[in-house]
This record gives structure tokens, C-alpha cells and sequence, in this order.
């Protein structure tokens, strides 16, 4: 309800005596031009003049006269019932009047328009035949220049410090509004404005963008999805945001914001949010939720010649926002049914009544608005004690009837919310998202939802532009403005599901190993479905979890205390042992080393080869290490014998990654292939040697740089140096999303803890995290360098950048928080416990950094 002031119910009188005149006693179209203090001169019998003092507004359209006595009514006389217009007596005296009037205009019309006599908000009152009026101005110099008028818009000056937002809108389905915010003590809080250019619209954006000093432009739908998913945004403030991306406004009524009926319950006297029978279906629109109005929809939809829609009436229209707010915005009424109040039978009476009418009703079929979330009751009671008229039964309309399990509006409001709030509603919201906002609201997913409307209501369905005749113009754009508009659409995949507890238990990544995503003695291969990939066991006790959230939510602490030059090229890969005492690390110099943290000395150099080592991790037990080479190779080394155990030539170009689950080796190489390796220790058989058995080939159209696995096992990410990320089903072996979400090489990828998100760095200096149910971008952040490594727990992030500083991410905020130096060239890689208090990086500075959190 922001385009109505709100004010406690006593000022809201006090409102009503004080200002009688509004534009929205104009007309569609209709534009105030200036206005001239007056007396309206009206004669008696005995043609005795009588005077009232008020004020003449001067309109495109009609000619209006505010009486300053509120017993006396507002005269609206429109100019197209106008038979005459002129300076009073220019032609002598009139029948009605002796003489002429100095300074006086004379109208003589058809049909005048009586609103609010005795200051009472009542349907307009009409007169009809010919009359005639005489305004005597003030200024009766003035009395040549009123009908030729110029525009002279009325001026409200704000200044750019009061202004808070600015937001480019749609208007009448063309780029043509701009919503400005102000201050709340402002004259104006909030402006929405129409321009007839869009160039005009997008210049005075940039003009008062550039001088606002903290602008920030609207964000993404893909960041709040994120922020929503994860439980930092309630499911109504997930709507709002979403219905002010689609460019709807509380400052507009053609395009109000709409929030979906959730509650189908509306005669029970115990509103039970367990039941999934208190819930409306959220996968259908309100017009198919009746299978038998349905079928006769759907039967005169496949009769209707192109092009066709299912429904001729919309779910959002000012007519239906009105409808609900009528008893706070009856003004509003009046200026939409032309000075009339709807039949009291058909009013907002009864919430029961009004659900049912939408599930029977042959052409209603209308959502709701965000009020009926809120905490305003307002709406439902009748404070301005409104003659709404009487219904059929004789009972005058008055205060909305509220359902049994109802006590008080205020009661109704917040049970409302906690159906909106609830767990089966966040379970399923994002289906009804799909259709309002998603992919289901156009083309053939919107046939196969029923959920087609008139093609009027969807942006790009008419252009006005092109249409030459001005009478078809207007016609076309009233019936847009009118009877409703479809959302601008802003997701074309599939939306995510939000993550609600019962999605999220989940398992961190095991210390002893970044790159093998955990332990085998933590977590067993499981072979789960696509919608539930994150592991539904307990990986760690309560009070590691609760370190972990204290070590990241103080992540920013986090300082340097030991540096070690241990190789002479850049370092590529860290593998620490379980109980932290050895570092193995491997470099492009083509070696891997040991060194120990309670010596501080460096303890084994081993080299494989001649070419650069990529990648280093660690077996359960400590007892092998395995490294990835550019010689196409990978190699074991066995810590306790102190020698290479094996080597696996299984690519034909470098090895980049390397990844190990549960006995199984997972291989990336820039020979554009992924390999899945089933790989058993000779510790665990009978054999000296490994014995690898190539399970699974996932081939890629170019090389592969960096992989990760999920916590189970199941999924995998690949990060290609065209900067494309593809997500793998493990169990089947086929490609779930690929996504080209970065421009050059992706530097590194991960899943979260839960499995739901996956987040991706590359050379574009951006960070991208994707929903793995939907293969949907819903957030991404932009680095003024690339990150080349990170690590994250799901909402924040410690990524090590091409400078050598570490930064930290809030996800959710969509923004870095610090920075903290490091390194002398780029960071490579780096490690963090299970606790996550330790962090150890590497970089191209050759150097490997032990870092602690000290809080």
C-alpha cells in the first residue's frame, strides 16, 4: 500500500476533512494543468447571485471547481460534454444571468459530475441536461489565456541526499517508469514516474545515479535466490523481491506486486499447517486448481482460432488490487469504476466467499496481494465507516468476514503469514514461482501448465509504437494498464527448491585431504536421486560444528604466522597428514616434498619426472601419496618405504586434478577427459602393485583444469579452460547441467557441505555459484582479478587471488568483506582443517604459508 500514506486511523480522518482534490478525480491519460482561485456564481430564481469561494483546476480533459466549504460539492465537468467555452457575456447577456460577469468563463454543457458533498466518499452523483456555470478568477486577466493554456506541471523539489533507491521500471509493458525513494520524512517518499521516451527514462536515471553518493544498482534474482535458498530470506521477502524485479510496485497499480494464495482451508475452526490438505496446490495456477472449470477452459481453448489463451482475465489487475483495498483506497475505486462502487454483492465481503469464487468462478481468477502477509489490517476493516452499499440479503457492507480459524484480523494476518512461512509452502513456493516469474510463464511449458493468458497481458505482445492510429493506441494501452500484466520474466530454467531443514543435514569435507572431499571412514558410496543429493547422516559431533561456524564466522582474523621457501617453482597442490604433523606439497619444479610442522624442516624431496607436478593427496591412513604430473602420469608414493609405489599412465596429455573417494581415483587432463579409476592399495590385496580398472570416461569438449567432488560421492564438477563448468551423475555417468559461465579458464570449483550449490572461480575474475538440482546461475560476484583457488563453507568464502591476498566472500551479501596479504605472486592452493582454525596456502612465490585464526 505504499501509494497510500500509512497514518494512524485518527490521522487518516483528520487526511479526509483536510484534501478533498486528487488526480485521481482525472481521468486514463488526463494531465493537471493549473488551477485559479474563483468563485463558482450561481443564480436564484430571482436571478440573485449567489458566490462560492474555491478553486478552478484547469485539465486536460474536464474542468474542475473544489468549493473551500467541504458542505458543498466538487464540480467535475468534462470538455467533451462541453457545447460551449468563453468569456462570460461576449455574446451579451445569457438567459440565466441580467448581466455579464467581469472576469467570468462560461461553460455550457451536457452532464456534470457531484463528488463528495458534505466532504462523504460516496459514488460520484450525476446530472444530466444542458447547464451552464459561470467562474468568476480573481485575476481577470487571466480569463483569455485558460483555455490555451500551456502545461505547467506542478513542481516538487527533492533533494538528491534525501533520495535513498532509484529503479528503472516497465510501464504499460515498455521500459518507460522510474520508481525514486526517498526519504520517509520526505514531502514525497515515493515517486513513480512515466516518461514517453525510454531514452528520456534511462537519461535521467544515469544523471541522478551518478550524483547519488551510495547508489547501488538492483540486484540480481539469482543472488536473493541464493540468499533465500539458504535460509537468510523468508519466503515473503523472497516474493517482494522478486515482484520488484519484475518491475511491480506498490506505486503502480497496473502492476501491483502478487503473492500466490497458500491456504485452500477456509471453513475448518483449527488452521493446521501439518496437514498438507490446508494448502493450495502450488504447481497450478488458480484457474486450474477446479479440474471441471479446467476442461471447459481447455475446450474452448483448443476451439479459439491464433492466437489462443486459456484465459481472458488475469490473476493481477488494479481492478482485483482495488478489489481488496477498496475499504483504505475508496477514491481509488471511484476513479477506476468511473465514480461508482462495485455491487455490494460483488465487494470484498468474505475471504471464504472470495477463495471459493476463485475456484468456481467462470472468470475469475486472481492471486493475492502482500498486504494479506503483512501486518496492516487496514484492508479488512471498515475505518472510514464507507456507505459500500447493502447486498441481497439485506446486511450492509462493512468489515471483511474472517475464516473460523480467524479470531481477529490480526489473528487472520498472522496465521496467513505462518502458512506462508511453512514448511510444505517453502517446499513448494518455487513451482508457483515458475509460473508467475519462471520458465512455465510463456511457450510450451506454460500450454503444459495451463497457463496461457491473453497475449496483451505479456511484454512484447503488442508494440504500441507501431500502431498509427491514435484512437487503437489508447484502446490497446487501457486494456494493458486495465485488466492486467503477466510479471516480467526473470528465470528461464527451472527454479531451485529452497533448502528447508529437512534438506539440510550435510557433511563438511574431511581435513585430512582437500582434494579427496572425505574420508572413506566417514562416509560409504551412496547412490542418491537427484533431489536429494545432500548425505542425510551425522559426519561430526555437535561441538566440531559449532567450531567450524565460530572458526568461519571470525574467518577475518585469520593471520600469518610461519612462511617456508621449500621449492623453487610455483606450488601446486597441499596434502596434509590426519593428525597435521607432515605437509606434503608438490610444484612446478616436478617435485614433491615433506616437511614438517614441529621441526619446521624440510624432511623428503622426491622427483617423478622432468615436467611439473599439479596436484598432491593423501590415501586414508597416511601411508600413500599420490601427485597429478604434466607428463600425462599419476604417480604413488609410499610414505613408509620411502619410494614410488606405482604409476598410472592413464591420459594422453597433462594431468590437472586429481580427486580420491572411496577406492576410487578420479583423473582430469587436458586431453579433455575425466577418468574414474577404481583403484585398490596393495595394503588392501594381495598384489605389490595398485590395480586400477578405468570405471567411467566423461569426456569433454576441451581440456579440463580442475575438478571436485561432492561429500557422498556422487556428483562431480569439472571447470574447462574455456571456462565452462559441467555437473556429473557419478552413478550413471552422464552429464547433468553444463553451464559456460565463465569467459576464459574456471581456476577452481567445489560443492558446498550439503551438496546443493556449486561454486566456481575463473581467470574473469569472477565467483559463481550454481544450483546443482536446476543447473541455474544464481549468484556471481566480480573480482578485480581472477581467484585461483579457494575454499567455503555454503555462504562464505576465503579465496586466494592472482595477487597474492587473500579475500574474504559473504555470498549472501554479495560481496568482499577483507583482504588480507599474503603472498608475493598469485595463490595456487591452499587447505583448511576440519576445525577450520588452520589454513595453508601455496603460491607462485614458491613459498608455503601457515596461517591461524586467532580469536
Amino acid at each position: 500500500m505504499a501509494f497510500i500514506r500509512k497514518k494512524p486511523r485518527e490521522q487518516q480522518l483528520q487526511l479526509y476533512s483536510r484534501e478533498r482534490f486528487s488526480l485521481l478525480l482525472l481521468n486514463l491519460e488526463e494531465y493537471y494543468f493549473e488551477q485559479h482561485t474563483a468563485n463558482h456564481i450561481q443564480h436564484k430564481g430571482n436571478r440573485n447571485e449567489r458566490k462560492i469561494r474555491g478553486s478552478l483546476k484547469i485539465c486536460s480533459k474536464s474542468v474542475i471547481f473544489e468549493p473551500d466549504a467541504i458542505s458543498q460539492p466538487i464540480i467535475k465537468i468534462p470538455l467533451r460534454d462541453c457545447i460551449k467555452i468563453g468569456k462570460h457575456g461576449e455574446n451579451g447577456a445569457s438567459r440565466h444571468f441580467a448581466k455579464a460577469v467581469p472576469g467570468g468563463i462560461s461553460l455550457i454543457f451536457s452532464q456534470v459530475y457531484f463528488i463528495k458533498e458534505h466532504n462523504i466518499v460516496a459514488p460520484y452523483k450525476t446530472e444530466r441536461g444542458t447547464m451552464e456555470y459561470v467562474f468568476e478568477l480573481d485575476v481577470s486577466g487571466k480569463v483569455d489565456d485558460v483555455v490555451e493554456t500551456l502545461l505547467q506541471t506542478p513542481v516538487v523539489q527533492i533533494t538528491l541526499q534525501d533520495v535513498r533507491r532509484i529503479y528503472k521500471r516497465r510501464h504499460g509493458l515498455m521500459p518507460l517508469g522510474l520508481e525514486v525513494f526517498c526519504t520517509e520524512d520526505d514531502l514525497c517518499s515515493d515517486i513513480y514516474l512515466k516518461f514517453y521516451e525510454p531514452q528520456d527514462r534511462d537519461d535521467l536515471y544515469f544523471y541522478i545515479a551518478t550524483y547519488l553518493e551510495h547508489h547501488v544498482a538492483e540486484r540480481s534474482a539469482e543472488s536473493y535466490t541464493l540468499q533465500w535458498q539458504r535460509g537468510h530470506l523468508s519466503n515473503y521477502q523472497y516474493l517482494l523481491h522478486l515482484n520488484s524485479l519484475a518491475d511491480r510496485s506498490c506505486n503502480d497499480l497496473s502492476q501491483y506486486p502478487v503473492f500466490p494464495w497458500v491456504v485452500s482451508d477456509y471453513s475448518s475452526p483449527e488452521l493446521d499447517l501439518s496437514n498438507p490438505g490446508t494448502f493450495r496446490d502450488l504447481s497450478k495456477p488458480v484457474g486450474a486448481l477446479n479440474k471441471e472449470r479446467l476442461e471447459r477452459l481447455l475446450a474452448r481453448y483448443q476451439e479459439m482460432p491464433e492466437p489462443k489463451f486459456m484465459y481472458g482475465s488475469h490473476y493481477s489487475s488494479p481492478g482485483y488490487v482495488l478489489f481488496y483495498l477498496v475499504r483504505i483506497a475508496p477514491e481509488y475505486m471511484l476513479c477506476l469504476q468511473n465514480g461508482r462502487f462495485d455491487n455490494a454483492d460483488r465487494m470484498f465481503n468474505s475471504i471464504a466467499e472470495t477463495w471459493k469464487n476463485c475456484l468456481d468462478g467462470a472468470t475469475d481468477f486472481k492471486e493475492l496481494i502482500p498486504e494479506f502477509y503483512g501486518d496492516d489490517i487496514s484492508f479488512l476493516i471498515n475505518s472510514l465507516k464507507l456507505d459500500l452499499g447493502k447486498r441481497q440479503g439485506g446486511q450492509m457492507v462493512d468489515d471483511v468476514k474472517l475464516p473460523p480459524w480467524a479470531r481477529s484480523p490480526e489473528d487472520f494476518l498472522r496465521k496467513s503469514r505462518e502458512a506462508l512461512e511453512s514448511s510444505y509452502v517453502s517446499e513448494h513456493l518455487h513451482e508457483w514461482i515458475d509460473l508467475v516469474f519462471g520458465y512455465k510463464q510463456k511457450g510450451g511449458d506454460a500450454v503444459g501448465a495451463h497457463n496461457v493468458f491473453h497475449p496483451l497481458t505479456y511484454e512484447g505482445g503488442v508494440d504500441l509504437n507501431s500502431m498509427e492510429d491514435p484512437d487503437e493506441k489508447v484502446a490497446v494501452l487501457t486494456q494493458i494498464l486495465e485488466f492486467g500484466q503477466t510479471p516480467k520474466q526473470l528465470f528461464a530454467t527451472p527454479h531451485p527448491r529452497r533448502i528447508t531443514p529437512r534438506f539440510k543435514s550435510g557433511s563438511q569435507p574431511s581435513s585430512c585431504n582437500a582434494s579427496t572431499a572425505d574420508s572413506p571412514e566417514r562416509r560409504r558410496l551412496t547412490r542418491l536421486p537427484l533431489d536429494a543429493v545432500s548425505p542425510g547422516e551425522e559426519s561430526f559431533e555437535d561441538l566440531t560444528e559449532e567450531s567450524r561456524t565460530l572458526a568461519w564466522s571470525n574467518i577475518t582474523k585469520l593471520q600469518l604466522y610461519e612462511q617456508h621457501r621449500i621449492h623453487k617453482e610455483a606450488v601446486t597442490g597441499i596434502a596434509v597428514s590426519c593428525n597435521g604433523s607432515s605437509v606434503f606439497t608438490t610444484s612446478q619444479d616436478s617435485t614433491l616434498k615433506m616437511f614438517s610442522k614441529e621441526s619446521k624442516m624440510l624432511q623428503r624431496s622426491i622427483s617423478f619426472s622432468n615436467m611439473a607436478l599439479s596436484s598432491c593427496l593423501l590415501l586414508p591412513g597416511d601411508g600413500t601419496v599420490i601427485s597429478s604430473s604434466w607428463d600425462n602420469n599419476v604417480y604413488f608414493y609410499s610414505v613408509a618405504f620411502g619410494r614410488r609405489q606405482d604409476t598410472l599412465m592413464g591420459h594422453d596429455d597433462a594431468v590437472s586434478k586429481i580427486c580420491w573417494l572411496d577406492s576410487r581415483l578420479y583423473s582430469a587432463s587436458w586431453d579433455s577427459t575425466v577418468k574414474v579409476w577404481s583403484g585398490v592399495p596393495p595394503e588392501m590385496s594381495a598384489a605389490r602393485r595398485h590395480q586400477f580398472d578405468l570405471l567411467a570416461e566423461l569426456e569433454h569438449d576441451v581440456g579440463v583444469d580442475t575438478i571436485s567432488l561432492n561429500a557422498a560421492g556422487t556428483l562431480l564438477v569439472s571447470g574447462t579452460r574455456e571456462g565452462t563448468v559441467t555437473i556429473w551423475d557419478l552413478t550413471t555417468a552422464t552429464m547433468l547441467h553444463q553451464i559456460p559461465c565463465h569467459s576464459g579458464t574456471v581456476c577452481d570449483t567445489a560443492f558446498s557441505p550439503d551438496s546443493r550449490h556449486v561454486l566456481s572461480t575463473g581467470e574473469d575474475g569472477c565467483l559463481n555459484v550454481i544450483d546443482v538440482q536446476t543447473g541455474m546461475l544464481i549468484s556471481s560476484m566480480t573480482s578485480d582479478e581472477p581467484q585461483r583457488c579457494f575454499i567455503w563453507d555454503g555462504n562464505s568464502v576465503l579465496s586466494g587471488s592472482q595477487s597474492g591476498e587473500l579475500l574474504v566472500w559473504d555470498l549472501l551479501g554479495g560481496r568482499s568483506t577483507d583482504r588480507i596479504r599474503g603472498h608475493a605472486g598469485a595463490v595456487t592452493c591452499m587447505w583448511m582443517n576440519e576445525q577450520c582454525s588452520s589454513v595453508i596456502t601455496g603460491g607462485e612465490d614458491r613459498q608455503i604459508t601457515f596461517w591461524k585464526l586467532q580469536y
